[in-house]
């Protein structure tokens, strides 16, 4: 009897110290073999309040079919009102020397790769429902014509966490 109750606390502690108490808002999508230039993959949310600051981000999963050492992103932020704020942004996916960046014991890495937040606090201007869009603009090294199918990515996620309190 004394074993099953140990066995139920330590159970208990891994569940709740796994939480993610910083977490507002996390989704993924997953995308098809091949992700599609003109695929935009898009997330809606709303606004947790318009007075704190919040950290946005992309997370990506991608495995060994992904051939690059960067990513190429046009994200769209679209606010309640109609507004709409376009980024294109270059992340970072493999070392030097080619091996993968990010988190995982397999071939599957996932990186958690910084939206909004990290150079100026970001805050909700408005209440209401937003939307973001995501979409590869990646190209081969000297040519003018994006690539129409990029292979190796498995999932595209969007996240917002509260500021870590310091």
């Amino acid at each position: 009897m004394q074993n099953k109750i140990v066995v139920i606390l330590i159970c208990l502690l891994v569940l709740f110290s796994s939480c993610d108490s910083n977490q507002v808002f996390d989704s993924y999508k997953t995308v098809s073999k091949q992700w599609h230039k003109d695929e935009v993959i898009t997330f809606t949310f709303k606004a947790p309040d318009t007075i704190n600051s919040y950290n946005l981000f992309l997370n990506l999963r991608n495995n060994n079919d992904y051939k690059y050492s960067n990513l190429f992103l046009i994200v769209n932020l679209n606010y309640p009102n109609g507004k709409v704020v376009t980024d294109t942004l270059e992340f970072q996916m493999a070392n030097p020397d080619g091996s993968f960046l990010g988190t995982g014991f397999s071939d599957v890495k996932q990186n958690k790769l910084w939206f909004k937040g990290i150079d100026k606090p970001f805050v909700f201007s408005e209440n209401g429902e937003y939307k973001v869009g995501i979409q590869h603009a990646m190209r081969e090294n000297g040519e003018v014509k994006g690539v129409d199918n990029l292979q190796g990515i498995l999932d595209v996620g969007f996240r917002i966490e509260r500021p870590e309190i310091k």
